[in-house]
């Protein structure tokens, strides 16, 4: 039977210590916020291209949502730049990472956002953001699903009108389970320290 030498243990120790420390870097130490959570649910809208688009498309892909309008003058423009910033600051440093997440945006709205509508609006924030909309019916399902909101306001003199909407990016795992909610309050740097810290 070999014995390591007295000096030698506590050098082991070190490096078995310093081994454990990486391999849990490597995991979230705390559970997803949003782990368990009742959110989110199979659904059939129609994207920009005019097909129709499934949330099951996406499965085996991480899945960020966000559920707006493009008409939306303030409150939408800044939540989904502020998240597409976030994901190519995440592509940029962790590109192979980056590929597996799939950012879709759900337009409640669909009188005016048409699909070359919403084709302008994703292409002007990300070149893989898809976006889609759906009949009345259809989108008070998914809200409900994904624990969102919406109403349509009241038209003024010109015919436009407002849309009162949850402003929450919601991240999904790979088997469409919800992880949690992006912070797009805080700038697009939290946002990929956010995708970086669960994102496998």
């Amino acid at each position: 039977m070999h014995f390591l030498p007295a000096l030698t243990r506590p050098v082991m120790a070190s490096v078995l210590l310093m081994l454990a420390a990486c391999s849990a870097s490597e995991q979230p130490a705390a559970p997803p916020p949003l782990e368990g959570a009742a959110i989110g649910g199979d659904f059939t809208l129609t994207g920009e291209d005019g097909e129709p688009v499934s949330w099951g498309d996406f499965a085996g892909q991480y899945r960020t949502i966000y559920f707006g309008y493009t008409f939306c003058p303030d409150v939408c423009p800044v939540d989904v730049q502020r998240a597409m910033a976030g994901l190519k600051q995440f592509e940029e440093s962790d590109p192979e990472r980056a590929a597996k997440i799939q950012p879709l945006f759900v337009s409640v709205d669909p009188q005016r956002d048409t699909p070359e509508v919403l084709t302008e609006f994703t292409d002007a924030f990300h070149p893989r953001l898809i976006g889609m909309t759906g009949s009345k019916a259809q989108l008070d399902q998914v809200v409900k699903d994904f624990a969102a909101y919406y109403r349509i306001g009241e038209p003024n003199e010109a015919g436009g009108y407002l849309v009162d909407h949850t402003s929450i990016t919601y991240l999904f795992g790979p088997d469409g389970e919800p992880i949690a909610i992006l912070p797009t309050d805080e700038g697009p740097q939290a946002v990929a320290a956010e995708l970086d810290r669960w994102v496998r």
